[in-house]
């Protein structure tokens, strides 16, 4: 709209996952991230009550706009909607960036590393147990 949504881009993200972040950054408000309970559209809205709400712990805010970063950089599953209502594919640039990969590869390796730790703990006492046994 003219005079109102220039600066506004509107992405659609879908790949692998079809969920996706509801955080929301606004530059000029205090506090300048919020997420969301579900998508804004109407059939979430009209039928039902969604929540959006603010983010004030600055780490977590900090944290939530590296996420929307990495996903507004996305150019092999973004769609960029156009002036005249239509979904377009980003020119992938340098190899191409899919976020969901490197969110799916980074939560992989927490759990992985999260696992090993479980085991060897797991080990640990087991070890203690028979030793006393």
């Amino acid at each position: 709209m003219a005079g109102i949504s220039e600066n506004i881009r509107v992405t659609s993200i879908v790949g692998k996952y079809l969920e996706h972040a509801r955080m929301f950054y606004f530059k000029n408000s205090s506090p300048q991230m919020y997420f969301s309970s579900a998508d804004w559209m109407t059939r979430n809205l009209e039928k039902r009550i969604e929540l959006l709400t603010p983010v004030f712990d600055a780490k977590i805010s900090q944290k939530l706009l590296e996420i929307l970063r990495l996903q507004v950089d996305d150019d092999v599953q973004a769609r960029v909607l156009g002036v005249d209502g239509e979904y377009a594919r980003l020119e992938s640039q340098n190899g191409g960036l899919d976020s969901q990969k490197i969110l799916e590869d980074y939560v992989t390796g927490v759990f992985e590393s999260h696992a090993k730790e479980q085991n060897s703990k797991e080990n640990r006492l087991a070890s203690k147990l028979l030793k006393e046994s």
